[in-house]
């Protein structure tokens, strides 16, 4: 999975990307309004902080830098004092941040005050893959002679250490997504205050994944539209997994709060921002500006950000600073 997508000849190392001229679309992409309700958000935060003169925002997983530039755009409260770190490991996407901000390939290391947001982050993070065949096998990636890849099952030494479901339908499949797990953790014991959001698709249970076909929670992307097989054509889609939240949660511990970005939409404020934009396109209708039409899209946008089937269902998992 790091070969396919970040590797010589990977998808996001020759240019795949959200947005409407990628492959896919994030929340970012979708329009300003994401942005602009994370700026609510992020004001909240600041003011709870006691108005710092500093208020580190690390968008871990930035791409393209959308998102970054959307939240500028809403002009919060706090705009001064945000100090923006762009975290992305793609070297094509980090040439396009903006020059406002400090375009990093990797986290920072040292403490910070401030909001750390994984937005689409986790589900693109290698994970373990396990099969029920006679019990829990652990499936692994080999080379043929032709140059094509191919799954292969072994027994892993530590699978009685794993918490994996019991005995399932033969032919199951579950993800271990250790390194998903180790990234919040890492994320949250940055934090010196502030707030850690994990926005993903997400499932509760690791049970859940084991009961559903493994094709609805590892899937592929290219061009807006679903790819093959995840082993075949390596390099020319993305690779996704639905996040386990029970898995999450035995690593870091509970979150402040789990809601769907929908609840998490309206709790910082869309629907507001969405009547405020109906209202001026009201008054600006007969001779309509740039603003104005971008004030009209927010109804469009808000509808796509909050679909119960689609980006609205994405979960949104709020933990605090780690207790020290």
């Amino acid at each position: 999975m790091d070969l396919a997508l970040y590797g010589e000849g990977g998808f996001y190392t020759e240019g795949g990307k959200a947005g409407r001229r990628g492959d896919f679309i994030t929340s970012p992409e979708v329009g300003p309004l994401f942005g602009a309700v994370l700026a609510n958000m992020l004001d909240a935060v600041w003011r709870d902080l006691g108005e710092p003169s500093t208020l580190t925002i690390v968008d871990a997983g930035a791409g393209p830098g959308t998102l970054a530039r959307s939240i500028r755009a809403a002009q919060p409260a706090c705009l001064d004092a945000i100090d923006y770190i762009a975290v992305e490991v793609s070297e094509q996407q980090r040439a396009t941040h903006p020059d406002w901000v400090t375009s990093v390939d990797s986290m920072p290391t040292e403490q910070l005050a401030g909001v750390i947001i994984a937005n689409e982050l986790l589900d693109n993070l290698a994970f373990r893959l396990f099969v029920m065949d006679g019990g829990w096998r652990e499936a692994y990636v080999t080379s043929r002679p032709d140059g094509t890849f191919a799954e292969i099952l072994r027994h892993a030494q530590d699978v009685d250490q794993l918490a994996l479901p019991g005995v399932q339908t033969h032919g199951s499949r579950v993800p271990v997504q250790q390194r998903a797990a180790a990234c919040v953790q890492a994320q949250r014991a940055l934090l010196d205050a502030g707030k850690l959001l994990v926005i993903d698709y997400a499932t509760v249970s690791t049970v859940g994944l084991a009961q559903r076909p493994w094709r609805e929670w590892l899937r592929t992307y290219r061009g807006h539209e679903r790819g093959v097989h995840y082993l075949r054509e390596p390099g020319s889609q993305d690779i996704t997994v639905e996040v386990a939240i029970d898995q999450m949660v035995a690593c870091v511990g509970e979150p402040l709060s789990v809601r769907t970005q929908r609840q998490f939409l309206q709790r910082w404020g869309i629907d507001a921002l969405v009547a405020e934009g109906q209202r001026v396109w009201s008054e600006h209708a007969a001779q309509p500006t740039v603003a104005a039409l971008t004030m009209r899209s927010r109804v469009r946008e808000a509808d796509a950000l909050c679909d119960p089937n689609g980006l609205g269902a994405f979960t949104v998992l709020e933990f605090d600073p780690e207790q020290r």
